[in-house]
C-alpha cells in the first residue's frame, strides 16, 4: 500500500514512528506537508498538488492535523474524501473533537459521564454560572486550547469571577468545569484504534500541578482499565466517529467523566508507558479497513 501522513514536521516521534512501523510492514510511506499542499476543486477529477504536480494515489491518508491548521488541516482531508481515498480519520470527525464545546454536548447527548460544564459569552451573573457547576474549585478553560495550555484552576469563588471577568475582556470563549477532587491530577489516556483500547496509561501531574500533561512535566505509567473505563473511551471515540483518538478520563466518585477526545493523540508517552508497538496497530487496521470510496461521516451532529 502507498500512504501519506499529512504532517507538518516529519522530525515529530509520532510521525517518525508511523514512517517505520509502515515501512516496516512492507508499505511505501509519504510525509506530506499539509499547509504545503494546494486544491485543485473540479467536477470530474478534484486533486491535491504538492511542490508543484499533483499527488500520486495514495489507499490511506493518515491526518496528523495540529490544532493550529484545523481548518485548513481538514479541508485537505476532505479533498482526499473526494478523491475517494481512505483516510484514518474523517475531515468531520477531526473538526467535531476539535470543538471542545460541540464534542462535550455530543457526549452529553449520548449519556457519557462528563464533569459539569458551563459555557457563556457574556452572562449577566457570573456568580450564578460558577454556581451552577459547583462553585469553587473550578477549573476555567480557553476553548482553543491545547496541552494544558489556557487551563487555569480557580481556587475560590472570587478568583473564579476574575478570571472569566479577565478572559471576557480578551473576547476569549471559556469552558467553566468543575473540579474533580478526587482524580487527584491525574487522568486516564486511553488510546482507541478501530473501536477497541489497544493502550492506556495513567498520567500523573507533577508535584503542585493539577494538569497532568506530560509536557507540563507530568509522569505516565500503565495502567489496567476497569469495564465501565473501557467501554466509556469506546463509546466516546464512537459517538465522535475517530477511528484513532486519545480519549482523555478522570476517576471520578460518580465512575469515569470524559475530559476530551484527542483526533491526533501524540505516540510518544503512550509507546513510552506502555511498551506497545501502537503504531503498528494503526497500520494494522488501516490494512483491514483501507478501501476506495469507503470513507463515510460516522455519528452525528
Amino acid at each position: 500500500m502507498r500512504v501519506a501522513i499529512l504532517s507538518r514536521n516529519s522530525n515529530l516521534y509520532s510521525t517518525r514512528r508511523l514512517v517505520e512501523a509502515g515501512q516496516q510492514r512492507g508499505h511505501t510511506v509519504d510525509v506530506i506537508d499539509t499547509l504545503h499542499c494546494y486544491m485543485d476543486i473540479t467536477t470530474s477529477q478534484p486533486t491535491v498538488r504538492y511542490m508543484g504536480k499533483a499527488l500520486p494515489h495514495y489507499d490511506a491518508v493518515i491526518p496528523r492535523i495540529g490544532a493550529s491548521i484545523t481548518f485548513y488541516g481538514t479541508a485537505v482531508v476532505r479533498q482526499f474524501e473526494m478523491m475517494g481515498t481512505f483516510c484514518l480519520n474523517e475531515s468531520v470527525a477531526i473538526s467535531r473533537a476539535r470543538d471542545k464545546l460541540r464534542s462535550l454536548q455530543l457526549l452529553s447527548r449520548k449519556g457519557v459521564g462528563l464533569p459539569r460544564t458551563g459555557f457563556a459569552s457574556k452572562p449577566d451573573d457570573v456568580k450564578d454560572l460558577i454556581k451552577n457547576v459547583g462553585g469553587a474549585p473550578l477549573v476555567i478553560k480557553l476553548l482553543e486550547g491545547t496541552q494544558g495550555i489556557g487551563v487555569v484552576l480557580a481556587d475560590t469563588n472570587k478568583a473564579a469571577e476574575s478570571i472569566i471577568e479577565a478572559f471576557m475582556g480578551l473576547r476569549a470563549n471559556i469552558l467553566v468545569q468543575e473540579f474533580i477532587a478526587e482524580a487527584g491530577g491525574a487522568d486516564i489516556r486511553c488510546f482507541v484504534v478501530g473501536g477497541k483500547v489497544v493502550a492506556a496509561m495513567k498520567r500523573q501531574g507533577a508535584e503542585g500541578e493539577f494538569r497532568s500533561n506530560l509536557h507540563r512535566g507530568g509522569s505516565a505509567q500503565l495502567t489496567r482499565l476497569s469495564k465501565d473505563e473501557r467501554a466509556t473511551a469506546v463509546n466516546a471515540a464512537k459517538i465522535m466517529g475517530l477511528n484513532v483518538c486519545g480519549v482523555d478520563i478522570l476517576q471520578s466518585s460518580r465512575g469515569p467523566v470524559v475530559m476530551e477526545v484527542n483526533s491526533s493523540p501524540g505516540l510518544e508517552g503512550i509507546e513510552s508507558a506502555t511498551k506497545k508497538d501502537v503504531a503498528s496497530m494503526i497500520f494494522e487496521f488501516i490494512e483491514e479497513s483501507a478501501q476506495p470510496h469507503k470513507t463515510r461521516t460516522k455519528g452525528k451532529g
